[in-house]
């Protein structure tokens, strides 16, 4: 198999609102890479809080293997995923390698992963789930990523 990402770019897993026509998708810059991916164990995937967040904790082997999709990105559209799930900020998320498949084809890329810590302070409104749905997508409220909002 040739190589899906130039050596500029970083493979990202996107399972929850930056999917193709979720509700920060448009903040998603990166080339699409097949169609729909799949982690190679379980993560146990949860909704959290009254905005619907999709949290996908770093607990391997527990929950289910989780649906989503494949991108490449470059620095910049790395640096504006990164701002909108405010990688390293205290209980928010952590970008983490991981396993992915398309049934073909297997790869390593990262993901935005939710501190488990966050599951003690906001109620869970779901899961663990294989995959954020177009029905909690409309439930998720858009506050955090309006900064992010293009002109």
């Amino acid at each position: 198999m040739k190589s899906m990402r130039r050596s500029d770019e970083t493979l990202i897993f996107v399972y929850g609102t930056l999917k193709q026509g979720f509700k920060n998708s448009h903040l998603n810059r990166g080339r699409r890479i097949g169609a729909t991916w799949c982690t190679e164990i379980a993560w146990p995937l949860y909704i959290i809080g009254a905005d619907a967040l999709p949290w996908l904790t770093p607990v391997a082997g527990h929950g289910h293997r989780v649906t989503g999709e494949l991108v490449a990105v470059d620095a910049d559209a790395l640096r504006l995923m990164d701002a909108l799930e405010q990688v390293d900020e205290p209980l928010w998320y952590q970008r983490l390698p991981l396993w992915v498949n398309d049934g073909l084809n297997h790869a390593k890329a990262q993901a935005y992963f939710g501190v488990p810590e966050r599951l003690a302070t906001d109620p869970i409104l779901a899961g663990p789930l294989p995959a954020f749905t177009p029905a909690w997508n409309a439930r998720f409220s858009e506050r955090y990523g309006a900064f992010l909002q293009p002109p």
